[in-house]
């Protein structure tokens, strides 16, 4: 690890003014301001060296609304950005109102890690693509912008399907930002030129000529909080990971689905794809199959083979095309039967 300045802030205020001299890095990560919460995925970068901020800003201080607070009423949810993965997944509430929510948090990492890593850094963890983690590999343009992709020639099980570039084809890793993208979800940031509001769906950016710009993020805004709206759909909701292990492993093909329905016909879908993708990925083709449609197994065959028209494998990769389609089809059963 290189050696880093460390500043503990108190106030979302000071934090921001600790960024004035040397601004944060949107970027690949070398050189500037880092926010540290959890830590989690920041810390391990910094160990092997593909991340070298030269200066830390410590937020877990930070206190009051909206940073670690949880509010569920009838207009939906808000959850803090500060709020730790393993107390919202327990969260009663949450649990009976937005259940794929709660089984994305408890189906990421382990018991220690969630007790550990914050929400909003949760969203912003970078990819687990070797190519990216191991600074022996030259190529990388997350890592090093302009070097190339070596995954594209190399070992490229893991990668994405979806949303991929001649650039880059690292998939997005987490679970939580799949539920949040499939439910309309908005996000309030504070940054040095005040507050704004977002849709969760903006934050990511796809790997196009630019992989190493992953989020629409302005220079030092944090993620103050989530906001999940409330919907129909919501409490018919299942989140289903799919991994080479049942314990603590990224997923290979997930799917973040909800229904809302009328007897046996679907009125709304909400769907959201992971470990196929460079990003969270919405899958509103296949949405679109299921308005309308009565719960039927043709039905939820069509919209897993709309939610994949746009699937470009790699050589090593193939097999999650038809691995997310069960998967999807297997989440569209699951939540069509659910107890509500």
């Amino acid at each position: 690890m290189r050696p880093f300045e460390f500043i503990r802030a108190e106030t979302d205020r000071a934090a921001l003014a600790s960024i004035t001299a040397i601004p944060t890095d949107p970027g690949a990560g070398r050189g500037g301001t880092q926010y540290l919460a959890g830590g989690t995925t920041l810390i391990d970068l910094m160990k092997i060296d593909v991340m070298r901020p030269k200066r830390v800003i410590d937020i877990n201080s930070l206190s009051g609304d909206p940073y670690k607070r949880i509010l569920l009423d009838e207009r939906g949810l808000r959850l803090g950005a500060l709020i730790r993965m393993a107390d919202a997944a327990d969260h009663a509430g949450i649990k009976k109102a937005y259940p794929m929510l709660a089984q994305s948090l408890t189906f990421a990492a382990s018991q220690q890690l969630r007790n550990m890593a914050s929400l909003g850094g949760n969203v912003l963890q970078r990819t687990r693509c070797t190519y990216f983690r191991d600074v022996s590999y030259a190529g990388c343009n997350k890592r090093d912008p302009g070097s190339g992709c070596a995954a594209l020639e190399g070992v490229n099980r893991a990668h994405a399907v979806l949303g991929t570039s001649n650039q880059c084809i690292a998939t997005y890793p987490g679970d939580f930002a799949q539920t949040l993208i499939a439910l309309d979800a908005r996000i309030n940031l504070i940054g040095p030129n005040g507050p704004r509001a977002i849709a969760f769906a903006d934050l990511h950016r796809l790997p196009t000529d630019q992989p190493h710009m992953e989020t629409n993020l302005a220079d030092g805004e944090l993620i103050a909080e989530f906001v999940v709206p409330a919907t129909p759909s919501a409490k018919r909701s299942v989140y289903l990971k799919i991994r080479d292990r049942a314990s603590y492993e990224f997923a290979l093909a997930s799917a973040a689905v909800a229904l809302d329905l009328d007897r046996d016909t679907i009125r709304d879908a909400r769907i959201a794809l992971g470990g196929v993708a460079t990003v969270p990925w919405r899958a509103a083709d296949a949405e679109r199959t299921l308005t309308g449609k009565a719960v039927s197994d043709e039905a939820f065959a069509a919209a897993a083979e709309a939610a994949f028209v746009q699937a470009r494998p790699s050589p090593h990769n193939a097999f999650k095309v038809a691995l997310g389609k069960r998967t999807l089809i297997r989440a569209l059963h699951q939540a069509s039967v659910m107890e509500i």
